[in-house]
């Protein structure tokens, strides 16, 4: 059973495409066919998974309708791992589609069309809660927020989650929340802990085991086009990444059988 996941934090900087890149490729390495799609004009989910300068079959022209779906699927040069690129194209759909009625629905109609080629899609949003997020809650299964740990961290989580249920209860009843990552941990200091301590308390069940650490490794990657799982198989960000991803399989296990269940 297919599982889309979409990455989303309004807060730029909080790590949401270094978790888009390296959990899509842990989930690759894991055995699980995985297709990344960047939903981002910036394209850093594209560059960091070594694919550059793609001018066209970007998921621009798949929003638009110019291409189908399946002709901007990239097979990249990592184990199970496809990415759907991006451009700075992709700000034009906020303008183009803005006026269309069924504008936070074409994303989800564009994967109907994979008919559950993939094991997981992932999807990386931009620092903001425009059309493209919405596209990407509308068409997923789940919400995975990276929260970074410094003082302001939860500021913007409370604006977010309320955009989350909106999207629950307007346009897609089966989005869950697949959970919060803690991103950036130092555990060095004392904030650290104190932003896991209280995340913790608020969402008992919702916290990831797993837990990314501060890793310079983890910000070489990027510039080698590579996620930081192939740059240095032993740095502590890899490890931790292959641990969620490790932990996201189980979790799925657990969905399915839900879906299972259900039916």
């Amino acid at each position: 059973m297919q599982k889309i996941i979409c990455i989303a934090n309004q807060k730029g900087g909080v790590g949401k495409t270094t978790t888009a890149v390296n959990l899509s490729a842990g989930l690759g390495i894991k055995n699980r066919k995985t297709l990344l799609i960047d939903l981002d004009p910036q394209g850093n989910a594209t560059s960091g998974v070594g694919v550059e300068n793609i001018k066209e079959k970007t998921i621009y022209e798949v929003l638009i309708g110019k291409i189908d779906i399946h002709d901007a699927i990239i097979k990249t040069e990592f184990k199970n791992l496809y990415v759907i690129p991006s451009n700075e194209n992709l700000v034009g759909v906020e303008v183009e589609l803005v006026n269309d009625e069924n504008r936070h629905f074409y994303l989800k109609k564009a994967l109907e069309k994979l008919n559950e080629k993939f094991d997981y899609i992932i999807i990386d949003c931009g620092p903001s809660l425009g059309i493209l997020t919405i596209n990407g809650l509308c068409a997923a299964d789940s919400l995975l927020i990276p929260l970074q740990c410094e003082y302001y961290a939860l500021e913007g989580l409370s604006k977010l989650l309320k955009t989350y249920k909106l999207v629950k209860r307007y346009y897609n009843k089966n989005l869950e929340l697949e959970g919060i990552l803690l991103t950036m941990y130092d555990k060095r200091t004392k904030l650290s802990f104190l932003v896991y301590k209280e995340v913790k308390s608020i969402f008992p069940t919702k916290l990831f085991t797993t837990i990314i650490p501060r890793n310079i490794k983890l910000t070489e990657a990027p510039s080698f086009g590579k996620p930081v799982i192939i740059y240095d198989p032993s740095s502590k960000g890899s490890i931790a990444y292959l641990n969620l991803a490790k932990e996201l399989i189980k979790r799925s296990k657990n969905w399915q059988k839900r879906g299972l269940e259900k039916d």
